[in-house]
């Protein structure tokens, strides 16, 4: 009885990390055959769980939404991780989630051993929270878009762009990004037929679900980067290129993704690509670096730098 029941709780637990299942792969993890999955699965239902099967010559199941939340199984370290990602939250830039993570933690905190609930204090305890600067989003967008990625379904939604009036966007969403201050949709453009970056915030209102579609391939391995290459100058007035003559580790600890994309070149130098709305404002980056420079483009940065290093001159030459 004791062998059934622990063999039920982590069948529970495994429906709960994936949304679907096969019977075999559900027996292989399990080391029973695929018959008593089924007498398992059949337990679980008539304690209330809401197990559907799935069509299929392997069969499979699939833990539905019910009409209550199931107790969720968590390890000590998914235990810790959820009490810390609801801290972050209560302080985190999606909107209307802080009270509602606040509420949840309590919840949580009530039902952690004294170990566990120790940890999570600790760490409550002395850490100071920064206040998310970015504007905030809808949780609820968030959670449509998420779902979007995961069923492959395309986006239709309103967006307002940096400059010109908002327009509808048909797209295909790959993934989301977080930057810890901003939120940021990275997508297939159906209508531009190449990949585009939406910042979250500025989806004006509740999208909608379309049709399903094949997964594309990314449009690069990692899509943080790819965010990152976006941000760093795409949607800045004035964009630069350059090489600075330092490891590209060194230039990574002064900089942020968001403020330059960096690629090496060799073990001494690397290429930066970045922007800003004035081209003072890359030139105080650059020096905040304090690493030698070469700029490729653009001709304005250049020609700016070089009216600055004459005034510069002229602010130490000794009149006679």
């Amino acid at each position: 009885m004791l062998e059934t029941s622990a063999r039920l709780l982590k069948l529970l637990s495994l429906l709960q990390v994936r949304r679907d299942w096969t019977g075999p792969e559900l027996a292989g993890r399990l080391s029973v055959d695929v018959r008593t999955i089924r007498r398992d699965v059949d337990k679980l239902r008539s304690l209330g769980y809401p197990v559907t099967s799935l069509p299929g010559a392997a069969g499979g199941y699939q833990l539905g939404a019910g009409a209550e939340l199931p107790p969720l199984l968590l390890d000590d370290d998914e235990a810790v991780a959820v009490a810390v990602g609801l801290r972050t939250a209560a302080n985190g830039s999606v909107a209307g989630i802080e009270e509602t993570s606040v509420r949840a933690l309590t919840k949580l905190e009530q039902v952690l051993p004294a170990r566990l609930r120790r940890r999570v204090q600790a760490l409550q305890a002395h850490t100071t929270p920064l206040a998310a600067a970015g504007p905030t989003v809808d949780p609820e967008t968030l959670t449509i878009i998420a779902a979007a990625c995961r069923d492959h379904q395309q986006l239709r939604f309103t967006y307002a762009p940096t400059q010109g009036e908002p327009a509808t966007r048909l797209a295909e969403p790959q993934g989301l990004v977080h930057t810890g201050r901003r939120w940021y949709l990275v997508a297939w453009d159906v209508s531009k037929e190449d990949w585009r970056t939406f910042r979250v915030d500025r989806i004006t209102e509740e999208p909608t679900l379309a049709a399903r579609f094949t997964p594309r391939e990314p449009p690069a391995e990692s899509l943080g980067e790819f965010v990152s290459r976006q941000v760093a100058s795409s949607v800045y007035t004035h964009q630069a290129v350059l090489t600075i003559h330092a490891p590209m580790q060194a230039v990574a600890e002064r900089t942020t993704p968001m403020s330059a994309a960096l690629e090496p070149i060799d073990e001494n130098s690397c290429l930066m690509r970045t922007g800003a709305d004035a081209l003072e404002r890359i030139v105080w980056h650059l020096l905040f670096l304090g690493f030698e420079f070469d700029v490729h483009e653009p001709v304005e940065l250049k020609d700016y730098i070089e009216v600055l290093a004459g005034r510069l001159r002229n602010a130490i030459t000794v009149q006679e």
